[in-house]
């Protein structure tokens, strides 16, 4: 389980290594683009449940935990969906990882 730290201050978002490994590669993509996105995500029941949504720009700080040592091997199509997500209205999301070839073209 690793952590996704907002802003200079110890907010974090806590999510699953192998998906943070493909969320950090979609926003840093996203800031060297210049591009800035809201990030919507689901708060587990632990933390009071509902709904939040960050706002990340280039100038955002944020920093990435990871508690495994070894990197995973990057889903480039899952990697795409993320990025493609960031330019809805709903802004970016984290969805689950594509199995299937089927799944990527229907997503």
């Amino acid at each position: 389980m690793g952590y996704l730290y907002y802003g200079t201050t110890a907010y974090a978002v806590q999510i699953d290594d192998r998906p943070l490994a493909h969320l950090k590669v979609a926003i840093l993509s996203l800031m060297r683009a210049g591009e800035s996105t809201a990030f919507s995500f689901v708060r587990p029941a632990d933390i009071g449940s509902g709904r939040e949504t960050l706002w990340i720009s280039p100038t955002t700080d944020l920093r990435f935990l990871f508690h495994g040592s070894r990197p995973p091997r990057i889903n480039q199509p899952w990697v795409k969906q993320i990025i493609e997500s960031a330019h809805q209205p709903t802004g970016l999301m984290l969805m689950p990882e594509p199995e299937t070839a089927e799944e990527l073209q229907t997503a």
